[in-house]
């Protein structure tokens, strides 16, 4: 005989939920795996004695029984010190999360290398040890993640680089129309020289900006010349902001194509004691909390990357349950007008 520890209750069961609701094992077993051969209120009758019986389904059971491992990889092409330091990255997977929080799957990070995954990832998602993956952060070379589809459900977080070579389903914003709209902006306080800190050039959202700053001085009548590159972090944008001061001093705005970098280039005009914004405005993109843990406010380009997230989570979902869906999903993105311009 089996003694209950005392102060312990044992979990319900699937045999008492069966007797609660005044049916049998199996169909409680069908309701649970979301079965559309249950009449309407035999449904609720089961839901109910769950809800009462503080019913939990036994996840390893279901994925036997499904063969499904009820896990979602979130892949992520970027070193460690870049996917923590980013603040960006942390509003995504929190909406990742959001978003799953009312299904049954679990989410896995994989960090991957940024020009191509390892034979462990690879071996990881192709081995059937989850169901679906979000790629967030694409970069040139990373080939297999677009081909990944043919294997399993993928969702990217942003446009994959070279678009319009793959059909792969994506969440986004129109970066080339934000930054236009960040470079209209400063032409629209009379900066005469406004130059650009781009991204890198092996990630489609990096190019996109660049496009979008270039277009804009271009329909403005006004040079595109002044250019430097970055790489997203707070170092490349000091350093692309010193590059540009030693080539044109005479700068009097910069686009930057992200709000830590945008941290990077205050501090150097500070150090060359040039006065932001009377000297030089700046404006950076993601409205990221990095807009407004410094000394002064950065004017930047809204991005919903919360919401990004829940919308990458809903579209797997709907993947996973042999839905149709949008392909791509589009967001909004808006002007946040603080000190820096």
């Amino acid at each position: 005989m089996t003694l209950e520890q005392p102060g312990r209750r044992s979990a319900p069961t699937l045999e008492a939920v069966a007797t609660e609701a005044g049916v049998s094992r199996s169909t409680v077993s069908r309701v649970v795996n979301g079965s559309s051969q249950v009449r309407p209120d035999v449904v609720t009758a089961v839901n109910a004695a769950i809800a009462h019986l503080n019913y939990i389904p036994n996840r390893a059971a279901r994925s036997l029984a499904n063969s499904q491992t009820m896990a979602i990889a979130l892949v992520v092409p970027e070193d460690t010190t870049r996917f923590f330091g980013d603040p960006f990255f942390a509003q995504i997977v929190q909406g990742i999360a959001q978003g799953l929080e009312e299904s049954d799957y679990v989410l896995n990070l994989q960090l991957a290398s940024a020009s191509s995954p390892s034979a462990k990832t690879i071996r990881y998602l192709l081995g059937g040890n989850v169901d679906g993956a979000i790629v967030v952060s694409h970069h040139s070379g990373d080939d297999f993640f677009t081909t990944l589809d043919a294997t399993l459900p993928v969702v990217f977080g942003g446009r994959p680089y070279y678009p319009e070579l793959h059909t792969n389903n994506y969440v986004d914003v129109d970066n080339a129309a934000g930054a236009a709209m960040a470079t209209n902006y400063l032409v629209g306080l009379g900066r005469k020289r406004i130059a650009t800190i781009a991204g890198p050039a092996n990630m489609q959202a990096a190019l996109d900006r660049s496009e979008g700053w270039s277009r804009a001085l271009r329909d403005a009548g006004m040079s595109d010349d002044l250019r430097a590159q970055g790489d997203f972090t707070v170092a490349s944008g000091a350093s692309a902001m010193r590059e540009l001061l030693d080539e044109a001093p005479d700068i009097d705005a910069v686009f930057v194509a992200s709000d830590l970098m945008a941290t990077g280039a205050i501090a150097v005009l500070r150090d060359r004691g040039l006065a932001v914004p009377g000297d030089v405005a700046i404006v950076g993109f993601d409205d990221s909390s990095a807009a407004t843990g410094g000394n002064i406010g950065i004017t930047t380009v809204h991005q919903p990357s919360l919401e990004m997230g829940v919308e990458m989570a809903r579209m797997m979902l709907s993947l996973l349950r042999g839905e149709p869906t949008e392909r791509e999903c589009i967001m909004p993105t808006r002007m946040v007008i603080r000190d820096s311009a």
